[in-house]
């Protein structure tokens, strides 16, 4: 039962933060053509507001969800995987320290970690999809899964590299608001 409960809580969680990051763009977006910022609406002083309990959510959920995929799903990560996680990983572990603390100075170490970790995913997905049409750094050291293998798709577009990437898009938002 909970590999089937999960893997779908994960895929819908995923769906809903991809629609949130493309309105939260928009929106942005638009209030720019208008003049206006998006940090000071409400939507914007709220996601300031409670940067640090969302970055938390966001980190520890990824962290949890590759976590659950390789452990309890038996999918193997590839090299790339690896890569993501020791850029998501850590974030869990400071922003629950920064939410002890209550220091919001965290932003500029998550946004360096974020941008990085999401390039990573972003090129595992594009390579996933087989939009490159090369190999990749799995299959060229070849000792860990390949980093085309897709171990499911869902909705289309939902593998493991994308929601990874959708986690790491999150918290570079959470980051670029939060910023002062």
């Amino acid at each position: 039962m909970i590999k089937e409960l999960i893997p779908n809580l994960l895929v819908y969680l995923t769906l809903i933060s991809d629609m949130a990051i493309v309105l939260i763009i928009v929106f942005a977006i638009y209030l720019k053509i208008q003049g206006k910022s998006f940090r000071s609406t409400e939507y914007g002083l709220f996601l300031r507001k409670n940067y640090l309990l969302f970055g938390f959510i966001v980190s520890l959920g990824a962290m949890l969800g590759s976590l659950f995929y390789s452990e309890i799903m038996g999918y193997a990560p590839c090299v790339l995987c690896w890569y993501q996680r020791i850029f998501m990983y850590p974030q869990a572990f400071i922003f629950a320290f920064a939410m002890w603390k209550k220091d919001k100075r965290i932003a500029t170490c998550s946004l360096m970690l974020s941008i990085i970790g999401g390039l990573i995913a972003l090129y595992h997905y594009i390579f996933q999809i087989g939009f490159l049409g090369v190999s990749g750094i799995c299959d060229i050291i070849g000792y860990s899964s390949s980093c085309s293998e897709a171990f499911f798709t869902n909705l289309g577009y939902l593998t493991i590299p994308m929601m990874a990437f959708t986690a790491f898009v999150l918290l570079i938002i959470l980051g670029i608001v939060s910023k002062k």
